[in-house]
């Protein structure tokens, strides 16, 4: 006697796609109002862009029970946006742009701005330009193998300043001024000063010691 196979039996979903608003967050649920009727749904991990109350979102599943927030069709507040992952956020691509549409002509406005416990970086090359930069920290601490600088003005306002070196080079082309309260130079081996015209001038008392004093 031959078994007939019997036909596969599939389930029987009511699935959901309709278009609603954002009434309240519930924690991570999301309630949605859709032609009179409120939806409970999750966001789906689709949708990067957290919705706010009053948007206009997108909502599907196969059934009631199983019902999605799966995108953000019309922001009410749309002069900012929030992108919101649970955990860590890997990017990649072969090449990353940021761009800021905000006017660059008003004075003060923030373009880009990143707010961080910890900041880190690594590149094999990097470039920067910035027309205009202003740094507030309380302690920078930088190891480099070389450093160049080439501009126009250096200005620097230090309560201390200490500078250690094996070998010191400086050259000025036209003046160079100091003025200090008390100067006080200290050579091991030679001091040598040199000149076309020297003076040495002092107001009230001038000090030559040695063993030898050879003038002339």
């Amino acid at each position: 006697m031959s078994s007939v196979a019997q036909p596969k039996t599939y389930p029987v979903y009511d699935p959901v796609h309709l278009i609603g608003t954002v009434k309240e967050q519930q924690e991570q649920q999301f309630v949605v109002e859709c032609d009179g009727h409120e939806w409970v749904c999750r966001l789906a991990a689709s949708c990067l862009l957290q919705p706010q109350v009053n948007d206009t979102v997108l909502i599907s599943g196969p059934e009631r029970e199983r019902v999605y927030l799966i995108a953000v069709i019309e922001q009410a507040e749309q002069n900012q946006s929030t992108v919101s992952v649970p955990g860590e956020l890997n990017i990649s691509a072969q090449s990353v742009h940021i761009r800021s549409q905000a006017d660059m002509q008003l004075h003060g406005g923030t373009a880009l701005e990143m707010k961080t416990a910890q900041l880190k970086m690594s590149a094999e090359k990097g470039q920067c330009v910035v027309d205009e930069m202003q740094y507030v920290g309380r302690e920078v601490k930088s190891t480099v193998g070389m450093v160049r600088l080439i501009g126009k003005v250096y200005e620097s306002i230090m309560d201390r300043l200490s500078f250690m070196s094996r070998t010191s080079f400086k050259m000025t082309e036209e003046v160079e001024h100091l003025r200090a309260g008390t100067i006080d130079y200290q050579a091991e081996q030679s001091a040598r000063l040199h000149s076309k015209y020297t003076m040495v001038t002092a107001k009230d008392l001038v000090k030559v010691d040695g063993k030898q004093i050879h003038m002339g």
